[in-house]
């Protein structure tokens, strides 16, 4: 196991210009441009060949993450600074380092949780700070009884409705390099690892709650999100905003996500 890693980007314009097609918004990017929040997803990519894979598509741990003994990987949260804003075309670092696993017990069993660190500067300065938080479980038992999903708030002083297709979620990971199956293979995310359908991204639902907040709040000095429980394909959910305070908010009345902003 290493405790850290550096990739090396040049920020390619084309990759956050189809990145803005994907979620309709204006384009294209030319060099030069400020990137929106969170839009250094679709860079930084980290190939592996198919045997350096585990089952679920995503690298084998051991590297960069240690093996915890548990096979099922998700997106946890996560918390970002932004420095300064990252532009496109402009040669960029990211510098990773491990810093903790906990393990926990939850209404499914045991959960380990990785804290990643990521900093990516350009030209020397530094942009932005991420902290990735990812969670590992057991296999589901389908004896197990499903626990309830918290419930989200009724109340919002904004609201807009978002539905995922099968196209928009397979985009969205050809362009950010996310190899997990459970977002693109239906068969496999229900047989396997016993969800509901295709499972819509962590990170996109935080990606359209931050693009909501800068448009609400101006440009983003910090942001933070923690997943609730997952959304599936399938349902159509809504992005809800009371004052600094963002979740996602599924068709049921379930709680998908939960986010805070922090405005320059």
């Amino acid at each position: 196991m290493t405790d850290s890693q550096v990739i090396s980007d040049v920020m390619d314009p084309a990759r956050a210009s189809a990145l803005c097609a994907v979620l309709g918004l204006p384009g294209p990017v030319a060099p030069g441009d400020a990137l929106p929040p969170f839009f250094h997803q679709v860079h930084f990519w980290d190939p592996q060949p198919p045997g350096a894979l585990g089952r679920d598509g995503h690298p084998k741990v051991g590297g960069l993450i240690p093996d915890t003994g548990l096979p099922r990987r998700m997106w946890a949260g996560g918390r970002l600074a932004f420095a300064a804003p990252l532009r496109a075309g402009v040669p960029a670092e990211k510098h990773s380092r491990f810093e903790d696993v906990t393990r926990k017990s939850g209404r499914s069993g045991a959960l380990a949780f990785v804290t990643l660190r990521h900093e990516i500067r350009q030209e020397g300065q530094l942009c932005l700070t991420e902290w990735q938080d990812l969670v590992y479980r057991p296999e589901p038992d389908p004896s197990d009884p499903r626990p309830d999903p918290p419930r989200a708030p009724e109340t919002a002083q904004d609201r807009r409705a978002v539905q995922f297709s099968p196209t928009l979620l397979f985009r969205y990971s050809a362009l950010t390099f996310n190899g997990h199956r459970i977002h693109y293979d239906e068969t496999y995310a229900r047989l396997v690892e016993g969800y509901e359908g295709l499972v819509v991204h962590g990170p996109l639902l935080a990606q359209l709650m931050m693009l909501m907040a800068e448009d609400l709040l101006g440009p983003l000095a910090g942001f933070s999100f923690r997943g609730a429980s997952p959304l599936m394909h399938h349902e159509t959910a809504e992005l809800c905003r009371d004052g600094r305070r963002f979740w996602v908010r599924a068709g049921d009345g379930r709680l998908c996500m939960t986010a805070a902003a922090e405005a320059d």
